[in-house]
């Protein structure tokens, strides 16, 4: 056995390994419960579990599905995390070899993994916890440094500037979507429960702001308007008339000629809109009020209509900031097709379509990750660049 096969056996059997601790993610972090401690247990009969108990994808054949103290049914998901996260590792191992890519490859793994955790808690649960998407953006930074230091990036792993480029776009589009199709929702009415200091209203005005002045400014007027609100200690309304519909004119006048042009214009209005995301995402993180700003708090607070969970945005920041934005970019459309394929086929079958737009957006980073490359390449032959 040479060693490159060795290495993605090898990869594969961490991939297990890591896949159990990926179930424990899965079922804590919703819970706000510490993931190290207590030691794992049973959640039926909370008998702690033995090293036998923990074998993964082993433990679960042996015992028949069945808890070994109470017998309580124990879900088929539990292997099923264990071996897509197995094969995932194995599949990144041989297609990023480490010996070649690195610390590249450990990054791509990680990626794997919170894309993986971040679905299955979706799926359950209907949100995105901070934990995973805030560390995830600061991690998928890391690990670019890493591959501008080392070389990588020349083979297809983003720089440390590309991997910022790419977190603030994937925020900003998928912001920018939500800002525009809440307000459409709300039949271009203003929002009744406007956040305080830092929400939507100043993600709009940044938005307004970067098409003009450029991404760091458009953070700025951001900034400036959450400190006024912490002066006034009330909301200071912006209208949305004003900073939504001044943005969709000012594509209009970039689109003429007017200004520094369209294609700068959209990359400094989402840029900016990505960056104040993520400082307000960070805010509520650190206050401890998810509910406040993502609109996937307590069911029983108030709250606009939103077209996207916020918890989204910063999943596509985490894409963006791994893979760059070009693969972001491919991630995305592949997630509008994923969406649209399913919604219709529940349609046919009369059914509810309850699943939320990431499971969908990491489907789209998976294949943006192992194919993005020449989807991007061929696309860039069809322009001639």
């Amino acid at each position: 056995m040479n060693l490159d096969v060795l290495l993605v056996v090898f990869a594969g059997v961490f991939g297990l390994l890591v896949g159990s601790f990926s179930n424990v993610l899965i079922w804590r972090l919703p819970r706000r419960e510490n993931v190290a401690f207590p030691p794992s247990h049973c959640p039926q009969c909370d008998h702690r579990l033995a090293p036998r108990d923990l074998v993964p994808v082993g433990s679960w054949l042996s015992l028949g599905g069945k808890c070994r103290y109470c017998r309580a049914p124990i879900r088929a998901r539990y292997p099923a995390v264990e071996l897509l996260t197995g094969l995932g590792y194995a599949v990144i191992a041989a297609l990023f070899p480490f010996p070649t890519f690195g610390a590249g490859t450990l990054g791509l793994m990680l990626l794997f993994t919170l894309l993986l955790v971040a679905s299955v808690i979706d799926l359950d649960t209907y949100t995105i916890p901070d934990e995973l998407t805030l560390p995830g953006v600061a991690l998928g930074l890391a690990f670019a440094w890493l591959n501008t230091r080392n070389g990588t990036a020349e083979m297809g792993l983003p720089t440390l500037p590309q991997a910022v480029q790419g977190a603030l776009l994937g925020a900003g589009l998928l912001v920018t979507i939500d800002l525009l199709g809440s307000w459409v929702l709300r039949r271009f009415r203003e929002r009744q429960y406007p956040e305080r200091p830092i929400g939507y209203q100043q993600l709009s005005l940044g938005l307004l702001a970067g098409a003009w002045l450029g991404p760091w400014w458009g953070l700025g007027a951001a900034l400036v308007s959450a400190v006024l609100n912490l002066a006034a200690r009330r909301v200071v309304r912006i209208p949305e008339i004003v900073t939504l519909g001044g943005f969709l004119v000012s594509l209009l006048l970039g689109s003429a000629g007017f200004g520094p042009g369209l294609i700068l214009m959209v990359q400094g209005a989402l840029a900016a809109a990505g960056a104040a995301a993520l400082v307000a995402g960070m805010y509520w993180w650190l206050r401890h009020e998810p509910g406040s700003a993502d609109g996937e708090g307590e069911a029983d607070a108030p709250f606009d209509p939103s077209a996207m969970g916020f918890g989204d945005v910063k999943l596509a920041a985490v894409i963006g900031a791994f893979l760059g934005w070009e693969r972001l970019l491919v991630a995305v459309v592949v997630a509008v097709f994923a969406g649209a394929v399913l919604g219709l086929a529940q349609v046919a079958l009369k059914r509810e379509n309850r699943v939320k737009f990431g499971p969908y957006l990491a489907l789209g980073a998976v294949v943006a990750l192992l194919w993005g490359g020449e989807v991007v390449a061929a696309y860039r032959g069809l322009l001639g660049l």
